[in-house]
């Protein structure tokens, strides 16, 4: 039992990890390959925002490494420095899966809208859950147990919405990015590199989250029985 338990955290670990490994590396290569359209990221999402109409959505640079992001709050795409400002193919795919997300809110895609009204109960119950979580453990309180399971279920639940708009997104993208004649030949396939490891990231975070609540729900089964 002890050995599988070593091996379950080992695994928790080693998913993020690749997926985050991954995911520099892929952007790491293609942020040094320039676009053959020359055009810096920030010139990309407004080509795209304009040609769907979206001519009220802001282009704005943000700080950090990959703090691209779409902001439905303050309608703003938000694209890290190097993306904002270079014209590669990286930062070329990161720019149109954000404008994907734009558009997603322009036409009120579902699983977006979803995502967004979970957002402040998720913020409560993922914090709330372990407290219940930690409370079960230390007092073999198995209704506190399975408070925490509930609560931390909202948050499997978020992270499983979320696949489906971050892929949808990406989808969008490499349409925007086809029909405006934005990348061509090589860039296609490498754009896609960029955006399925991007994606990889999402994948396991909902891997990891998955598994925990299964091993919560083990845990409580167990107390239960004996």
């Amino acid at each position: 039992m002890g050995m599988s338990y070593i091996f379950y955290f080992i695994l928790l670990l080693i998913i993020p990890i690749w997926a985050q490994f991954k995911l520099k590396r892929t952007y790491g290569k293609y942020s040094k390959v320039r676009s053959t359209s020359g055009h810096t990221g920030a010139q990309v999402a407004r080509t795209i925002l304009d040609a769907n109409g979206l001519q009220n959505i802001k282009v704005v640079e943000s700080r950090g490494m990959l703090s691209d992001h779409y902001n439905p709050l303050t309608k703003t795409v938000a694209l890290s420095s190097h993306n904002y400002h270079e014209a590669s193919v990286a930062g070329t795919a990161v720019a149109a899966h954000e404008v994907g997300h734009a558009i997603q809110d322009a036409e009120d895609y579902s699983f977006l809208r979803l995502r967004h009204r979970m957002v402040p109960i998720v913020n409560i119950s993922s914090n709330m859950s372990w407290v219940f979580i930690m409370i079960g453990f230390f007092s073999a309180w198995s209704g506190a147990l399975l408070i925490g399971i509930i609560l931390l279920a909202a948050s499997v639940v978020f992270q499983l919405v979320t696949l489906p708009v971050e892929f949808n997104a990406s989808s969008r993208a490499m349409d925007q990015l086809l029909s405006n004649n934005i990348i061509r030949n090589e860039e296609e396939r490498h754009a896609k590199k960029v955006l399925s490891a991007a994606a990889m990231t999402y994948v396991a975070a909902t891997a990891v989250a998955v598994l925990e609540l299964a091993r919560l729900i083990l845990i409580y089964t167990s107390m239960n029985r004996s």
